[in-house]
């Protein structure tokens, strides 16, 4: 989720869930050592439960790395072991690490050393050639030997030569069989599920299935409300009476403001905003009035407010 789980998407979406763990963008152990920590690894303690990742593969980096996030307060440090970005291949880090699994034990090693906060995994089922019915477990047993208990698994491959990083999220095939499968082969981790997992029915049967979490990416981004609204009574059993969409974006109105003051612009919050109101009358105008407006020198609050009316005006 890279340039998309930023701060203002995260505080967004926990207004929507109280309960679902939320992840950063993922963000490189060199980043952390020599960037701007406070940008990078900043967030809000409404935010909580959320968790950050890391992206990278030399253990004593990662593990210098793991310290200083944890210093930052989050519920969870995750190796992300998933990504096929060109710019993660470039950098020995992200899927390509599924070929080498001693290395990805050494690095979690570093890090459990150096944090007090759980470390844990985002990996695919495979990469390239590989035989994922045959690399997975073996994964799975190599990196649970050096002490991680929970994993995430992207239930596609990933193929880092002659596919794009988005082609990466659509064109290998699912295999949640596999990932169901590695669940009952080692039932003492905690294995969550991902891959093109759309709609809260599809988490719920997941679940049925025996998994312990499932992650869910593109639907909690680009329809939110649909992912998250209803989560909290739904999965976690919350008797709490979910909020609409509509009190979402009021309640968004001081976090907007208080960013505009900072010098901040408007699209950089409302660009996470957009799917709201996906498939409801009046998302139409909605995600005009926020795409044509928001960018320009001067926009407020008050944009957000007439792009709600365009909703509120059609389910009157």
């Amino acid at each position: 989720m890279m340039d998309w789980t930023d701060r203002h998407c995260r505080h967004l979406h926990r207004l929507m869930s109280g309960r679902a763990l939320l992840y950063t963008e993922m963000v490189t152990a060199s980043a952390v050592l020599h960037g701007d920590r406070d940008r990078l690894l900043g967030f809000e303690a409404a935010e909580h439960p959320v968790a950050v990742q890391l992206g990278g593969s030399d253990p004593a980096d990662l593990a210098e790395a793991a310290r200083i996030a944890a210093s930052y307060g989050y519920d969870e440090i995750n190796l992300n072991v998933g990504c096929p970005s060109d710019r993660v291949q470039s950098g020995c880090f992200g899927a390509v690490l599924m070929e080498r699994p001693a290395l990805v034990a050494d690095c979690v090693a570093e890090m459990i050393a150096a944090s007090p906060v759980e470390v844990t995994v985002k990996c695919r089922i495979g990469v390239d050639d590989q035989v994922p019915e045959e690399v997975l477990p073996r994964f799975l047993e190599t990196v649970s030997a050096a002490g991680v208990t929970r994993f995430a698994i992207h239930a596609r491959k990933a193929w880092l030569q002659g596919l794009s990083p988005k082609e990466n999220r659509d064109i290998p095939p699912l295999d949640y069989e596999l990932v169901h499968e590695m669940k009952r082969v080692f039932p003492e981790l905690h294995l969550s599920i991902n891959g093109g997992i759309g709609s809260l029915a599809e988490v719920e049967a997941h679940l049925a299935a025996g998994m312990d979490g499932v992650m869910v990416g593109r639907a909690a981004y680009h329809t939110p409300s649909d992912i998250l609204l209803t989560a909290d009574r739904e999965i976690f059993g919350d008797g709490t009476a979910p909020k609409t969409a509509e009190q979402v974006a009021l309640e968004m109105l001081p976090y907007i403001e208080a960013h505009l003051s900072k010098g901040g612009r408007l699209n950089q919050i409302t660009r996470h905003m957009l799917g709201m109101f996906a498939g409801r009358p009046g998302a139409r105008g909605w995600k005009r009035t926020l795409s044509e407006e928001a960018h320009r020198d001067g926009a407020g609050p008050d944009v957000v407010l007439r792009a709600l009316a365009e909703v509120t005006a059609r389910a009157a």
